[in-house]
């Protein structure tokens, strides 16, 4: 067991933690959760001895053995399975056990051909994937994971899960992946406010808890601040009363015994939409018939790819790290030119680019103001605040130079660049990268509501779920396009890796019985698929229909409300009279939309839960 009792550290006037306490029993699987800069690596490096505290206590039992994935890397062995293999403990009898280091290998995306190569000669992903097999394979008593699904791909982001599901000592985990966390974790914990608020279960059952805490505490806050003033204003009236004397000291002592509720600060979140553009035509971009290769005259990176984007697509790119996922975004972009093919846009596109190298072209000697402002010169400077604050740059924030930036910061100034332009196409790299669960939501919620098409590179099946319609799917050595979304995929087809996987595992007597059932299972679950899509979709469309001419009637009412105001200021009575008329009708209009939107989200809810239910019985 782990305990943690009091524990406060500050650097300078920022307070990580202020008399923070907790233990990791036996067994738990600890998520820890928080927004960026609030102490969650600060708090491993505790545990670790490498920072200390300012005073509380961290104690340990003797003998309790913890390892921590580092970014700093150091290899010994001159092959990849024998650096995985260092960890393993020595048996008397000589048994080779180098099957455990190969099978987490495997997961983690490792080929046999790879396990004979030397570590240092690895790309840098894939060092850290090795960092993170030796960790798993030596077996300690409690694991220190920050931000292990860094450098994975989505394959191995799901082997990754079932190990750790099945691990047996305790676990302390960062991830910006909500879904990845409750998949594994048994225990979650936030550092909120300087402290820590744990909980057995989920990320949403905490973040509800510490909301409704919260509201509580606001609510009891208010009552007592008025019933304070209301002594205070007895105090002030009747103190030079002699005939009072006696009540007023009684509740002066009152009030010394009474400790003052503060009001709790305003917690910053990253809150904004995408500027869409009008788009009047069908297709933004059309890809046809695309090869790419970087080597003249070598193998295609990217054979045959045809594609046509509608003008509100969602479409997510998946597939394992190296098979070319980056690489079309960026011939999509038209940063990269096919081999052969043609990449036709159309002339009323305006496309908006979030890539990876984008991060790196952001300019070190300016601020964070000037930078986003560079978009748009003309634009006020007003408005680039606006953006500055939507992206957490408030105030003199905004001046900071871009050199100072964290990686996540550096990833808000870019999001902010790409809101400071109207676009109807979005080309997304991992834009969750670097980001917090908070700002992962706003992010999901700006995509969501974003009036035109979206294509989005991400190994977060969180994201995929949220966002997804369709998918260009890199598997084995194919890229194609699938018709439905991430869910549809696995259920009609999976991964080929894990296939291959469950197949080599099964070797057994019953393995093909076993097989013809996965199979009849795989065929009910995809009819139930196809079903669910064919009597959902069109509430889905319905109520995106209604939604976005309740966001439209609501604009018109807000272009009214203005206008009566400047109407009644010049008193022009017939305009004051249309305008009215025209308020009141467009109120009745929202309110009779929502009335629809009503009944059909109870519809749709009812039919989800009843597939949901059928998919689970199968």
């Amino acid at each position: 067991m782990l305990i943690v009792n009091n524990l406060s550290k500050a650097y300078g006037t920022q307070t990580l933690f202020d008399g923070a306490s907790f233990t990791v029993g036996t067994g738990e699987r600890l998520g820890l959760v928080g927004r960026n800069g609030t102490g969650k690596t600060t708090l491993f490096r505790m545990i670790l001895g490498e920072e200390i505290p300012d005073s509380g206590e961290i104690t340990i039992p003797r003998g309790y053995s913890i390892r921590h994935l580092s970014q700093h890397i150091a290899f010994s062995e001159k092959t990849v399975l024998a650096e995985a293999s260092a960890g393993l403990r020595a048996h008397d009898d000589g048994r080779d056990e180098t099957y455990k280091a190969k099978t987490v290998l495997a997961g983690l995306g490792f080929t046999e051909a790879d396990l004979q190569d030397d570590p240092l000669k690895l790309s840098g992903g894939f060092q850290v994937r090795l960092n993170l097999a030796r960790i798993l394979i030596s077996e300690p008593r409690m694991l220190l994971l920050d931000e292990p699904t860094n450098y994975l791909d989505i394959v191995s982001i799901r082997w990754l899960v079932l190990f750790l599901r099945s691990w047996k000592g305790e676990m302390v985990l960062i991830t910006h992946d909500r879904d990845f966390m409750d998949s594994v974790t048994t225990h979650t914990m936030a550092i909120h406010r300087m402290r820590m608020r744990k909980i057995a279960g989920s990320t949403h059952k905490l973040y509800e808890q510490i909301i409704e805490e919260e509201e509580i505490y606001e609510q009891t806050r208010a009552n007592e601040d008025k019933k304070r003033k209301e002594i205070e204003l007895f105090i002030n009236r009747f103190r030079a009363q002699a005939t009072r004397a006696r009540s007023v000291q009684s509740r002066v002592r009152q009030l010394q015994k009474k400790e003052k509720m503060e009001k709790l600060s305003a917690l910053e979140n990253l809150e904004f939409t995408f500027n869409a553009a009008p788009f009047p035509g069908r297709w933004p971009l059309e890809a046809g018939s695309v090869n790419f290769s970087y080597i003249p005259g070598g193998p295609d990176l990217i054979r045959d790819f045809t594609i046509a984007v509608k003008k509100r697509d969602r479409i997510g790119i998946i597939g394992k790290n190296g098979k070319g996922k980056t690489t079309l975004l960026n011939v999509l972009a038209g940063e990269l030119k096919p081999v052969t093919g043609t990449i036709t846009y159309n002339q009323n596109l305006k496309m908006g680019y979030f890539g990876q190298m984008n991060v790196d072209r952001l300019d070190p000697n300016i601020t964070i103001e000037d930078e986003i402002w560079s978009v748009e010169p003309s634009r006020g400077k007003t408005a680039v605040r606006g953006i500055c604050g939507a992206m957490m740059f408030d105030g003199d924030k905004a001046l900071k130079k871009i050199g100072v930036l964290s990686g996540g910061e550096r990833s808000r100034v870019l999001l902010g660049k790409l809101i400071a332009e109207p676009a109807n196409l979005l080309l997304l790299d991992e834009p969750t990268n670097h980001l917090d669960m908070e700002s992962i939501d706003s992010l999901v919620e700006a995509i969501n509501n974003f009036d035109g098409a979206v294509v989005i590179v991400t190994h977060s099946e969180m994201v995929l779920d949220a966002v997804a319609e369709r998918l260009i799917v890199f598997d084995g050595n194919r890229v194609g396009v699938f018709d439905g979304n991430y869910e549809d995929f696995l259920s009609r087809i999976g991964w080929e890796d894990e296939a291959d996987r469950n197949g080599n595992e099964a070797g057994t007597e019953d393995a093909p019985a076993k097989s013809a059932l996965k199979k009849e299972s795989k065929r009910l679950r995809a009819d139930i698929i196809n079903e669910r899509s064919r009597v959902m979709s069109p509430l889905k469309n319905r109520i995106h229909e209604i939604e976005s001419a309740i966001t439209s009637a609501e604009r018109q009412l807000a272009r009214d409300n203005e206008s009566l105001v400047a109407a009644s200021q010049r008193g022009d009575g017939k305009a004051i009279m249309g305008l009215s008329m025209s308020i009141h009708d467009t109120k009745k209009q929202i309110d009779s939309l929502f009335d629809e939107l009503e009944v059909i989200t109870v519809e749709h809810d009812a039919l989800a839960q009843e597939f949901e239910e059928k998919l689970r019985n199968v």
